[in-house]
């Protein structure tokens, strides 16, 4: 019960959201330009600041940052290895998969943070960024890469245009060197910080679609079981052979298990995929988090 008590804020926002979206005239046309400034602005500064406001200890998150990484490999090569297995690999086109492989490893970084400031305050937060400065740039290759492979893309050009990549390897540089940010720019990044997260959840509820839901169901239904089930179970396991305190385990299993990155039917629309499938399984997803994130929540220390 206590971890549904952490995520009812988070998950109210996205509630209203939705009902928001669907009820009054705050409707797509709304939401849409809400989006790209969460995506291409607010959601980047808030990630940049976040890895750059207080030095890194890499001795101390090492351990974490290892352990992160594992369980995103895991995640990746479960994904990518959907069309391959016996009995599933035949009912799955190999378009969808390439723009649906990314549900099962992306995450929605709004939930995060906000989930990682009550399970640890500032703490967690950045234990949780560490985890998004590191996991970021990987999952995201590997999101672009089979979609880029399908559509015959340059996988270079679609990178290094997108902005959380560039966000949070810029935050890594400026945090490694031992640089930091001027004292008075602290008040402003922590506004928009704070409207990123809350714009951000409440995008995620106004961009969830149910219509799409009944294609492709034996792909969906595998990229969300690696996705809830799978990976926090792997993340269990990881969090143990990498020796992690209770705080950080606590991090990476929530980690583990967050809903999928609302942005991922933004990309997929954008190269040119079946994006409203891809929002029905975000819509999926972010409902799922209820349920796999005090599961995954309970299996820690």
């Amino acid at each position: 019960m206590i971890y549904l008590q952490l995520l009812l804020p988070d998950f109210s926002l996205i509630l209203c959201g939705y009902l928001l979206c669907r009820h009054t005239a705050l409707n797509r046309s709304v939401w849409g330009p809400v989006e790209n400034l969460v995506y291409y602005f607010l959601f980047p500064v808030l990630l940049f600041q976040s890895i750059v406001k207080s030095p890194l200890d890499l001795a101390a998150t090492s351990s974490l940052i290892g352990a992160g990484l594992s369980v995103g490999l895991a995640g990746i090569a479960m994904a990518y290895s959907l069309p391959y297995l016996p009995g599933l690999g035949r009912h799955i086109d190999r378009r969808e998969h390439a723009a649906s492989a990314q549900v099962a490893f992306r995450f929605n970084s709004f939930i995060g943070l906000a989930l990682a400031e009550r399970l640890a305050g500032s703490q967690g937060v950045q234990l949780l960024a560490v985890l998004i400065g590191v996991c970021v740039p990987l999952f995201n290759i590997a999101a672009v890469w089979p979609m880029a492979r399908q559509a015959d893309r340059s996988f270079a050009r679609e990178l290094v245009r997108n902005p959380l990549i560039l966000a949070t390897v810029c935050g890594l540089v400026v945090n490694l060197l031992g640089w930091s940010l001027p004292a008075w720019s602290t008040p402003t990044l922590g506004r928009i910080g704070a409207a990123s997260i809350v714009l951000g959840l409440m995008a995620a509820g106004a961009g969830m679609q149910f219509s799409h839901l009944s294609q492709a169901k034996a792909l969906g239904g595998a990229v969300l079981l690696i996705r809830h089930v799978l990976t926090p179970l792997v993340a269990l396991g990881l969090g143990r052979a990498f020796g992690l305190s209770a705080v950080q385990t606590s991090i990476l299993l929530a980690f583990s298990a967050l809903p999928t990155a609302s942005s991922a039917y933004v990309l997929a629309a954008r190269m040119g995929y079946n994006g409203g499938y891809v929002a029905g399984l975000v819509t999926l997803s972010t409902l799922l988090g209820v349920v796999s994130l005090p599961f995954a929540l309970g299996l820690g220390p």
